[in-house]
């Protein structure tokens, strides 16, 4: 399976591999407005019950707020082609939804903040499969898993800034008016900093650098366009058996992060009442040490290639924290939940770029925008199940029976990890394409043309 590669290696075009000083400045950038996606994913769920409260619909009806962006994502699947243009139309998005929730300060505009999350959702769909893409058009070999572990942080950072923001800035007041007023300061903030990033995608943002970063890069830019067709590339990865295996347990495992995100505020407030600002600090404390288990591992792959060893050391350990995380939430103490969310964020979000990079590798030569996109596709559908099947079990037998459900697929993902074989395709180009380079200097050495 794959597109074939030429079988004169030697009559591959030489290409000058060379790195660009924007490239820092692209994945920064993406970074910064995947971040306000992210925020305006999670700023609902984060104060569910405030909501509840001001909109007067039902818990379940926030939760969709969050699903929404999942919901989306599943049928408006878009291949990652164009670079500028989809970093254009997802910071636009981004912006225009931030805009319109602003109508929606009254408590009968339910609709309009559900029309503003969705146009948001609209806009994750031309993000959320860009890491890997961004990571291999701008950097080197070297710099790769790194790169797409930034990229990654800026989602995840943006999930952090929603955990810990909207409690901070809209308390549980019971006056109507005031509780508007302070909505409408953070919808403010939300709508100028999206802004804000839009004019800078239209400024900084390239399509590509003026040369390739790595041979591996090259070797697709030498393959004429017409060779690729989006279709054919889906089709070739569903033939892909490795690639299968690691997109349901990548499901699995961040279906798992999504509910886990979405319910933890309603999870929180059941056992801690009035602590809706510890809740957002503990969604937080889960973010950012997954943050810090991102950027270890990005370095880890970089240095050692181990792909198949630490993703399935990850997701075993993801599994120890989702179990230690249940049987510590109801103890009556808050800072064993920090702790305990602590380690389970460390691994469990600290997989999310992992995947990425592993799907990269077993995937090469396909665009990884579409390997990323079908990970994510399969993420979004896990995900409300979980959300849903987790929030019914919380209502009727309470949050321990709802965190077993995360737990026992969780085990089911670790088991299939382990049958994922690691069929490096994008580590042997680059190997194959440096023997190249070396066998034919040497041959120009020791047989100079006339």
């Amino acid at each position: 399976s794959g597109i074939q590669h030429p079988k004169d290696r030697s009559s591959l075009p030489f290409f000058q591999v060379r790195l660009s000083r924007r490239r820092w400045a692209v994945v920064l950038l993406f970074s910064s407005y995947s971040l306000c996606n992210a925020f305006q994913w999670i700023q609902y769920g984060s104060i569910n019950n405030v909501f509840v409260r001001f909109y007067g619909v039902s818990a379940f009806a926030i939760d969709w707020l969050s699903m929404s962006y999942m919901l989306t994502y599943i049928p408006l699947l878009f291949p990652v082609r164009g670079l500028r243009l989809i970093a254009l139309a997802g910071s636009a998005l981004n912006a225009l939804g931030a805009w319109v929730k602003l109508g929606s300060l009254k408590p009968h505009l339910f609709p309009i903040t559900v029309l503003g999350q969705v146009i948001c959702s609209l806009a994750q769909v031309f993000i959320l499969g860009m890491p890997s893409r961004i990571a291999s058009v701008w950097f080197s070999s070297r710099e790769v898993s790194t790169a797409c572990s930034i990229a990654v942080f800026g989602n995840q950072l943006g999930i952090a800034v929603g955990f810990l923001v909207p409690p901070v800035l809209v308390p549980n007041v019971d006056d109507v008016e005031k509780l508007a007023y302070h909505i409408s300061i953070m919808f403010f903030m939300t709508a100028g900093v999206a802004t804000a990033l839009f004019i800078l995608v239209v400024i900084v943002f390239k399509e590509k650098p003026p040369h390739p970063p790595s041979r591996a890069q090259a070797l697709i830019q030498s393959r004429p366009t017409e060779e690729y067709s989006y279709m054919q590339s889906i089709l070739r990865l569903l033939r892909n058996a490795n690639f299968l295996l690691l997109m349901v347990t990548y499901g699995l495992n961040t279906g798992c992060f999504y509910a886990l995100s979405t319910l933890l505020n309603r999870m929180v407030i059941r056992h801690y009442p009035g602590e809706e600002v510890n809740a957002g600090r503990i969604g937080l404390t889960i973010i950012l040490s997954g943050m810090v288990g991102a950027l270890i591992s990005g370095i880890w792959l970089d240095r050692t290639k181990a792909y198949k060893q630490t993703t399935l050391v990850v997701y075993t350990m993801s599994l120890v924290g989702m179990i230690t995380y249940t049987f510590t939430l109801s103890l009556g103490h808050l800072w064993v939940v920090f702790l305990t969310a602590g380690m389970l964020g460390f691994f469990m979000t600290g997989y999310l770029p992992l995947g990425f990079e592993f799907a990269a590798e077993l995937t090469y030569p396909e665009s990884e925008g579409t390997s990323s996109g079908l990970l994510n596709v399969s993420a979004q559908i896990f995900g409300i199940a979980f959300t849903i099947g987790q929030g019914q079990i919380i209502d009727c037998f309470g949050t321990k029976a709802g965190n077993l459900l995360l737990c026992s697929f969780l085990f089911l993902g670790t088991i299939m990890t382990a049958f994922i074989k690691a069929d490096l395709r994008r580590q042997q180009a680059n190997l194959d394409n440096e023997q190249t380079v070396s066998k034919s200097l040497l041959q120009s050495l020791l047989c100079p043309c006339y």
